[in-house]
């Protein structure tokens, strides 16, 4: 699978695609040592520098997340939460009629992190969870730079 990945302040991206859509977006401690390129992960790539230089609020990718159904609700509403706001697991969990502990496993099974924006389901006065190599300190990171300020939590 092609694979690609981009260095932040805290860590590394890697971004994995099939021939038509982004599957996986991974925070890693340590540079990935496979890469591969193709033109969507270049375009991935491109896009992801313009977003943590503050210059893209959004991303135009095709995307093909693997999960349940229940999983891919949670996803959807990830998606329209706007940059620099977040919503409470609660909040989602009353928006889909359902536990919000199911909603907090959906947002750990999101296999494509920051463009699928889990990091702006939060707890009502907690950060909440983060599921990566990096856990909170990339989701404090995501969470601080869509603010453009210090921390929120």
């Amino acid at each position: 699978m092609p694979t690609a990945a981009i260095e932040t302040e805290i860590g590394w991206l890697e971004v994995m695609a099939d021939d038509n859509a982004i599957t996986h977006l991974n925070w890693r401690s340590t540079k990935p040592v496979r890469l591969s390129g193709s033109p969507l992960l270049d375009r991935a790539i491109e896009e992801l520098r313009a977003y943590f230089a503050g210059k893209r609020t959004s991303f135009d990718l095709p995307l093909r997340a693997d999960g349940s159904d229940f999983a891919k609700s949670v996803w959807d509403v990830m998606l329209a939460i706007p940059y620099a706001e977040t919503k409470t697991y609660g909040d989602v969990a009353t928006l889909l009629n359902a536990p919000a502990q199911a909603v907090g496993q959906a947002c750990g099974q999101n296999p494509i992190a920051v463009v699928i924006p889990c990091h702006r389901i939060t707890g009502t006065n907690w950060l909440g969870g983060y599921s990566s190599e990096l856990g909170l300190r990339a989701k404090r990171y995501l969470l601080d730079l869509e603010r453009g300020q210090g921390r929120l939590f």
